[in-house]
């Protein structure tokens, strides 16, 4: 007996032996590529000037698309949407293309990153949070309207787009093909890990923080939680992307109204501390009172969970919209500004007014272990005996994001080693949500932190290369929305024809 206990406890100290170097291996790259990254012009971050320079040229150079085009976006993703879908080719409708790359993007970023940016940024992080995403909705107009036009419809009859797809085609039709070879690879090199970390491992992670928050009883099985996600997701993802946009049609719209509901039911409650909250985040944008680093502190903690949540610069939504059945990429485009909407500047300000007006920031907010616990103690404190629900609801932003992250990841292995070793992925993929459930993520998450910061410098570079034609084509479809029907017709039948030639 003893020498058994003996042997258990040589295994359990080597474990996390094992762990612990895996964490320093990882912080040390970490804090590589964090230098580089952040390497500062005049103070601020050269990631952070680019993703905003991003964000203002496209707004500009669109129109503003960002604000005008923001209610014909709601009318095709929902009034115009089935008789709009029996005129194009693709796998999925414009509505289920919007719920999985919303699937992917509202996780739990949207609960535990908005309380992690509030704990280590301040208040404050979440007025940048919103001004990125408003950006960003211009940014993600250009990614996906690119993700349509340049997608391929492959001999097997499967259609296949996004990034990789727009900077190697699309760079190549204006005489840039090795730069837009190169900055493809670039993008799939780093997606890879974004996805299985960021959208994989930190989700399952997160998820069962949530889930011991309120039954502590179960943090001895998390290898029991890992495999139960693992074989969930699985039995979705086994089916391609046509069921995953129909889970995710059918699961995003329940899960985002019923958080939106306790949202709601928390700040009504809380109604007068609203002025309040929304003063210290306002103030808190502009005073510098963050923990990491001043107003910069609070500006790139903003960004960085804002491109986290929403992915806008990050491009895989192009990846999903790609396969839409529509066969005008601008329509396309313009659905795709719900998305940062919809996940920043409703889902995760409520969250925030959540935390705030119930008094979770400065040092009330720092004493807690995770972002999840946050997020469940300042539901708690309005809604008593919410704490379950919270967790099945951070189960399902988990789990919607891990399910259309592995298509994502798919697409990427796929554009770099061929579609017969898909099964590596997937199987690699399952295997992340098992290792994110049991380890302590440490550096992991920072990692594809990162590697989401990384995507965006080959992805918006090329968008912004290609984004003339995007303009044109954009006026063109804005005058047809006046024209009668049968000028519309012929208008986008010339447009089309224009486009191929």
């Amino acid at each position: 007996m003893g020498l058994a206990l003996s042997i258990g406890e040589k295994s359990m100290i080597l474990q996390l032996n094992i762990l612990e170097r895996i964490d320093q291996v990882f912080s040390s790259l970490v804090s590589l590529i964090e230098r580089i990254l952040f390497f500062s012009v005049a103070g601020i971050p050269l990631i952070i000037l680019w993703i905003i320079t991003a964000g203002v040229f496209f707004t500009l150079r669109m129109g503003f698309i960002n604000i005008r085009g923001f209610k014909h976006a709601i009318d095709i993703a929902t009034t115009e949407d089935e008789k709009n879908d029996e005129q194009g080719t693709g796998e999925i409708s414009a509505f289920q293309a919007l719920a999985t790359a919303l699937s992917a993007s509202v996780g739990l970023g949207n609960i535990a990153g908005v309380a992690i940016a509030i704990q280590m940024g301040g208040p404050g992080a979440v007025f940048w949070m919103s001004v990125t995403a408003i950006l960003g909705m211009s940014i993600k107009f250009v990614e996906c309207t690119l993700g349509l036009k340049y997608r391929i419809l492959r001999p097997d009859g499967i259609i296949v787009g996004g990034p990789m797809y727009y900077l190697d085609g699309g760079l190549a039709a204006i005489g840039q093909a090795k730069l837009g070879s190169f900055l493809a690879m670039l993008f799939a090199l780093f997606s890879i890990p974004a996805g299985l970390g960021g959208g994989n491992m930190f989700q399952a992670n997160q998820s069962f923080a949530g889930l011991t928050t309120v039954f502590p009883s179960l943090q001895e099985y998390d290898w029991l939680y890992g495999l139960i996600v693992a074989l969930l997701v699985g039995l979705v993802i086994i089916g391609g992307i046509s069921r995953i946009g129909i889970v995710a049609s059918k699961l995003v719209p329940f899960m985002v109204t019923v958080y939106l509901a306790a949202c709601l039911w928390v700040v009504l409650v809380n109604i007068t501390e609203i002025p309040q909250a929304v003063q210290v985040i306002v103030t808190g944008a502009f005073s510098g009172q963050a923990i990491a680093g001043g107003f910069l502190g609070v500006l790139i903690q903003g960004i960085r969970r804002s491109v986290f949540s929403n992915g806008a610069g990050s491009g895989t939504a192009a990846i999903a919209h790609a396969v839409a059945r529509t066969s005008d990429p601008i329509r396309e485009g313009i659905v795709a500004i719900l998305e940062p909407f919809i996940d920043t500047v409703v889902i995760c300000n409520l969250t925030a007014l959540v935390i705030l007006t119930n008094g979770f920031y400065g040092e009330n907010a720092i004493q807690y272990s995770s972002g999840a616990a946050l997020a469940a103690a300042a539901f708690e404190k309005t809604i008593h005996g919410f704490s379950p629900v919270l967790t099945m609801i951070m189960f399902l932003f988990g789990f919607s994001t891990m399910m259309t992250w592995s298509y994502y990841g798919e697409r990427c292995w796929s554009y770099l080693l061929g579609e017969r070793t898909v099964f590596v992925f997937k199987g690699l993929f399952l295997a992340c949500i098992f290792l994110g459930s049991i380890v302590n993520l440490g550096a992991v998450v920072n990692f594809s932190d990162m590697m989401f910061l990384l995507m965006s410098v080959p992805n918006l570079l090329g968008c912004m290369l290609l984004s003339g034609s995007v303009a044109t084509e954009l006026q063109i479809y804005w005058a047809d929305l006046n024209k009668p029907k049968k000028e519309i017709k012929f208008s986008k039948l010339n447009r089309e024809l224009t486009t191929k030639s």
